[in-house]
């Protein structure tokens, strides 16, 4: 993947803090351009229009640094962190990257990245999303700008510059970043990062065991009133049940001596039930007289004893 970038809207000494230490991507410098060239050898070329809609999930990211956002490049940063290549007490390059746009998204989990440690650093938020940014912040911060920055801006728009309306929103939102009113906010290290994502992990699983718990317990009481419904009919059928017990012995087949085995088996729970075990033993021995050169047959009363 690679993102070509004007040099003039996005600082190189910016995008450095970010990837001195990452492998997979590089930084290097075409004309007046910043190219980013990323890479992973666990995503083949063929993968990127593979049907699944990649290409057009990761496309708005270009768009999305040139508007100051910069948190693609705490991503790749992330990389670094899962490869565990900087030490515990390292900092985060910017204190959060919550909430992950769409497109962010989809690129961490297209390049594998761990999603209880993009969980982790999206749980704290310093950049202000377009979408979120209060109509009257950014009338403030563009009223501000003096008139010969509009007047620019404006010539430079009539003229078809196509780079104005990212550059007018990373201005916007460095405004916003920039407001002294807001608290400071400490980068956390990636030892803490880790813990966090740990942590994490670790909920989820315990999460998706309780899921699989509460699973099994809801199908072993669905099972158990089925069964009950079924012995209440085995018991309303009466005579009617032994009947067909002997007639599904007689088809003298797999598929029928596993019916009949279990008719006999509803039937002697229903007998536990009412107390005529007794009158049950009896009748199943008499069928075992009956069909005793039916080995396969008798094969499967072994539950019964």
């Amino acid at each position: 993947m690679m993102i070509r970038l004007p040099a003039r809207l996005v600082g190189r000494h910016l995008l450095d803090a970010f990837l001195d230490e990452v492998d997979c991507a590089t930084l290097s410098i075409s004309g007046e351009n910043l190219i980013v060239d990323i890479s992973c050898d666990e995503v083949e070329s063929e993968d990127w229009d593979d049907g699944s809609g990649w290409l057009a999930a990761l496309a708005p990211l270009r768009a999305e640094v040139l508007a100051g956002d910069l948190r693609l490049f705490y991503l790749l940063w992330l990389t670094a962190v899962q490869a565990e290549v900087f030490e515990a007490g390292r900092p985060e390059p910017m204190p959060g990257i919550g909430p992950m746009s769409a497109s962010l998204e989809a690129f961490a989990e297209f390049f594998g990245i761990d999603s209880d440690l993009v969980q982790a650093a999206a749980e704290r938020s310093t950049v202000a999303m377009a979408s979120a940014m209060p109509a009257e912040a950014v009338e403030a911060i563009i009223s501000a700008m003096t008139n010969a920055a509009k007047t620019t801006m404006l010539s430079r728009l009539f003229d078809g510059d196509p780079h104005v309306a990212a550059e007018l929103r990373a201005k916007v939102r460095n405004g916003m970043a920039s407001d002294a009113s807001a608290p400071p906010i400490v980068a956390r290290t990636v030892g803490e990062l880790r813990a966090r994502a740990a942590a994490i992990g670790l909920a989820r699983e315990q999460a998706a065991a309780e899921k699989l718990v509460a699973e099994h317990k809801r199908r072993v009481k669905e099972a158990e009133k089925a069964r009950q419904a079924r012995l209440l009919a085995i018991a309303r059928r009466g005579e009617g049940v032994w009947r067909e017990v002997e007639a599904e012995i007689e088809r003298r087949n797999a598929a029928a001596y596993d019916r009949a085995a279990g008719l006999l088996l509803d039937l002697q729970a229903v007998a536990k039930e009412q107390g005529t075990i007794e009158d049950f033993l009896r009748r199943l021995h008499a069928i075992r007289e009956k069909h005793v050169r039916k080995e396969r047959f008798i094969e499967r009363l072994a539950a019964l004893e």
